[in-house]
């Protein structure tokens, strides 16, 4: 498997661009959170790297890594959109708690499977998707009394 640095210099030249001292960073720090994140964490993940970073390069350069194949978002949560890298990572979706922002990863064969089937069934060739459900973890659920 091919390093995400060596993926997203390939992805910058397709687009004429260059491999900059921040993107660098950028996608350094990414990769460090091994985490779910949003644009803030990944701000001060930089900021506390090289001590002044510009908001609005981290802005630019998120949807290149996103176009790269790199990272996706996810979900937007409590504190706005929540990215993950994709390298490395099993495909997998989300339960997100709109309460508390707790979210809970997970895999399950019979999605994949209707998925695929409905795909089939219509003529479409599917490249990506993304399944992310929202509503209350069990500790809110219980502190709201709401009922499954």
């Amino acid at each position: 498997m091919e390093n995400p640095r060596d993926i997203f210099i390939a992805h910058l030249r397709r687009k004429g661009l260059f491999l900059t001292r921040e993107r660098r960073l950028i996608l350094e720090a990414i990769f460090s959170l091994r985490k779910h994140f949003d644009f803030d964490e990944l701000y001060d993940t930089v900021k506390k790297r090289v001590g002044r970073v510009s908001r609005a390069t981290i802005y630019r350069t998120i949807p290149l890594l996103i176009d790269s194949g790199l990272i996706r978002d996810v979900f937007r949560g409590t504190s706005g959109t929540q990215y993950e890298q994709v390298r490395g990572l099993e495909h997998h979706d989300h339960l997100l708690c709109v309460s508390c922002g707790s979210y809970i990863e997970f895999k399950d064969e019979r999605i994949e499977r209707a998925q695929q089937e409905v795909c089939k069934k219509h003529g479409f060739v599917s490249v990506d998707h993304k399944l992310g459900i929202r509503g209350y973890c069990r500790k809110c659920a219980l502190i709201k009394r709401v009922k499954a």
